[in-house]
């Protein structure tokens, strides 16, 4: 018979397979994501297309890296190795790099990151603060040697001389750019005397700008307690920087004009303008409150003070007199209304339904004591006759009257059916008794 294999010594002969295997050590693969449920660690989903499906994994460290938010149905190329998993006996492909098809992963991950922090409301209009409108200092995130530092010297020195600037010399592209921009935002706020921030680089490709899209930088820019201009970029370029700062500025120029009033000249002509309305506006305000007081001081009611309380007076007279009225009149309800629940509670009285009752009771004990005595009187008279039957029933003294009583064995004989011939009865009489024997018995028709 042939030698037959196990299962676990076939399945390692294929994974010797697809591990020796050249054309499955890079593999370069396009499909759709299928079953992805994000993980916390490493990511286990299926790639698709329309008529097969393998398993893919993406180890945790790889899946930072990337860049984007792997999506249920998103479209991807990706670049791995294929391997055969000996427990279940199933392959996949461990993917090492990956990116949207037809998309940058720059972009996918600027839309997520977008929604993500949109969500948590980092970009609403209610967390936006003012921006003072005569800053003494102003505070300035960027790269020392670039044009961002000099086109803000040279506006806020033309338009208001004498405002400091402080710069916080930063990185703005490259690895560490984003780290530097968060920290030098937090060194800014750790400052009481800075009025505004700027934060800002020239223009450049998504890659370039893309530090003002990392989550660390809106954070911080968030959490700042300084208001703060961005200006990244040019027009055109938008950055999460943008939506999260109290201000956006298209260009370096127009943030330092943000920050600063109108030249000095129109600042100090703005001020003489005003000091004039206001003075001549005082001056209005005075001539009216004199021309007033004039009045008031003539007026009637300084010569004749008493006219102020003439009517209270007269008031007061009224009240007082509708008070009494009031009074007297809840005096006289409230006496006619004692008078209706004194006879009321007159009528419910029980005096008369107490004589009443005893006037029944008399009654009742009279007719008691007059039934009573008729009961006593025909009991007595049904005792007595009671009694005169027992006496007529009474056997001493039939015997008395000369009658004589037949008894055998204790027992009255009354007839001669109760006796026999021979038998010995017991004759009663008035002063003795005798024994005798029935010699016959004879017996009368009736």
């Amino acid at each position: 018979m042939p030698d037959y294999l196990s299962v676990s010594s076939l399945t390692k002969y294929l994974k010797l397979k697809f591990d020796r295997d050249p054309y499955l050590e890079r593999v370069y693969l396009t499909g759709q994501v299928s079953n992805f449920r994000k993980r916390p660690s490493h990511q286990y989903f299926s790639l698709k297309d329309e008529k097969a499906v393998i398993q893919a994994t993406v180890w945790a460290g790889v899946y930072k890296s990337l860049g984007f938010e792997l999506e249920e149905g998103m479209k991807i190329n990706v670049i791995g190795r294929v391997q055969l998993y000996e427990p279940s006996g199933s392959y996949s492909i461990i993917i090492e790099r990956a990116e949207p098809d037809g998309i940058g992963a720059l972009a996918i991950q600027f839309e997520q990151l977008k929604k993500k922090l949109g969500d948590e409301g980092l970009f609403q209009d209610k967390f936006k603060q003012a921006i003072p409108q005569f800053a003494r200092k102003i505070g300035v995130v960027t790269s020392p040697s670039g044009a961002v530092i000099r086109d803000i010297i040279t506006t806020v020195s033309r338009r208001f001389p004498g405002r400091k600037i402080v710069l916080y010399p930063t990185k703005v592209q490259g690895d560490g750019a984003t780290t530097e921009i968060a920290q030098n935002i937090r060194r800014a706020n750790e400052r009481d005397d800075l009025d505004v921030l700027i934060i800002g680089r020239g223009g450049g490709s998504i890659e370039d700008l893309w530090a003002f899209n990392e989550e660390e930088v809106v954070r911080a820019i968030f959490e700042s307690r300084i208001p703060i201009i961005s200006s990244v970029g040019h027009e055109t370029d938008t950055t999460l920087a943008d939506f999260v700062a109290d201000r956006r500025a298209a260009t370096p120029t127009a943030a330092a004009e943000l920050a600063t009033p109108v030249t000095k000249l129109d600042l100090l002509s703005h001020l003489k303008q005003q000091e004039n309305r206001m003075s001549k506006a005082m001056g209005n305000r005075l001539v009216y409150h004199r021309e007033r007081l004039e009045k008031l001081v003539h007026s009637v009611i300084f010569r004749q003070p008493e006219r102020l309380y003439d009517a209270y007076l007269q008031k007061l007279d009224q009240l007082q007199l509708r008070m009494r009225q009031s009074i007297f009149e809840y005096k006289h309800s409230g006496e006619k209304q004692t008078q209706v629940l004194t006879q009321r509670l007159l009528a419910c009285s029980p005096a008369q339904k107490i004589a009443l009752y005893q006037e029944k009771l008399a009654q009742q004990k009279r007719l008691l004591r007059s039934n009573t005595a008729v009961i006593y009187d025909q009991k007595v008279a049904e005792v007595k006759r009671l009694a005169n039957s027992l006496l007529m029933l009474d056997t001493s003294r039939i015997v008395a009257r000369g009658y004589a009583l037949l008894e055998q064995n204790g027992r009255v004989i009354d007839s001669v059916h109760k006796v026999k011939k021979e038998e010995s009865v017991t004759i009663q009489l008035r002063d003795g008794h005798l024994e005798v024997e029935v010699k016959d018995v004879k017996t009368k028709e009736i």
